[in-house]
């Protein structure tokens, strides 16, 4: 039977305190920060629905209340609607939340746990006949194409593929005629190198094979070295737009996107 990117749940790790962005995080966990009126996670969830995925299982740790008190009143806080007070309140809604077939998981993965750990913990909610699930952070958006990322780790085989995406270039830089400097270029919009970008798609074996059951395991570390090292990881390339929020800078970047109304994230979106 042919597998439909819309069968494939998102794990989102979500669970880190966003030391970087200090100010905000102080109140929130960075994925609850919000760009316009939503937070950064729903720009990603929104992101993967655009393509049909439907459930998403988020792995917590700093300040889990937050995704509880956002989920828990998600309705409420999307739609219009009547409450009557008294000894038993009760209200009525007045139209249909936009994301009502969404299905999110709230995963507790440990206050201090590191990525590996909170992989393998949130692994328990994924149903038996996940083979495989997409894996992304909590604080990055992307146009990449979920339904290209998808075949392309069909196609190749290996248990984890991870998206490679250009950095944003954070300084400007040298124009060179062999020895000599014949000028001078501002900051390119991005850097020629490739980094792991997140909106990876990961085999359910990986868990197994790779990572330990220990509250320090980084993913990206003793794991991804391992496969690697067996050649059991591929790299899918993304040349388009890709920006993580890290820092204050960022935070107002993405905003100004959004606000422009032509936020470049949202390239799939209905």
């Amino acid at each position: 039977m042919k597998e439909n990117v819309s069968d494939i749940p998102l794990m989102i790790l979500c669970g880190g305190k966003g030391t970087r962005l200090r100010d905000v995080t102080e109140m929130l966990p960075k994925p609850m920060v919000a760009i316009g009126e939503q937070p950064i996670v729903w720009h990603i969830m929104k992101s993967f629905a655009a393509f049909g995925v439907r459930r998403f299982i988020l792995c917590l740790g700093y300040k889990r209340e937050a995704f509880v008190d956002y989920f828990m009143n998600y309705h409420l806080r999307t739609s219009d609607a009547t409450i009557r007070l008294g000894h038993t309140p009760d209200i009525t809604f007045h139209g249909e939340a936009a994301e009502s077939d969404w299905e999110v998981t709230l995963a507790g993965t440990g206050l201090d746990s590191m990525t590996g750990y909170r992989v393998r913990s949130a692994a328990k909610y994924l149903r038996d006949e996940d083979e495989r699930f997409f894996l992304t952070y909590g604080d990055g958006v992307s146009d990449i194409a979920v339904d290209e990322l998808y075949a392309a780790h069909r196609k190749n085989g290996r248990s984890l593929t991870v998206s490679a995406v250009h950095p944003e270039a954070r300084f400007g830089q040298m124009l060179l005629d062999g020895d000599r400097v014949c000028g001078f270029e501002e900051k390119p919009p991005r850097g020629d190198g490739f980094i792991n970008g997140g909106f990876m798609v990961m085999e359910k074996e990986f868990i197994r094979k790779y990572i330990r059951t220990d509250e320090n395991e980084y993913l990206e570390r003793r794991p991804m070295q391992l496969a690697a090292a067996d050649g059991d990881m591929a790299v899918y390339r993304h040349d388009g737009f890709w920006q993580c929020m890290d820092n204050q800078r960022e935070y107002a970047l993405l905003n100004a996107m959004w606000e422009s109304g032509k936020a470049p994230w949202t390239k799939y979106w209905k």
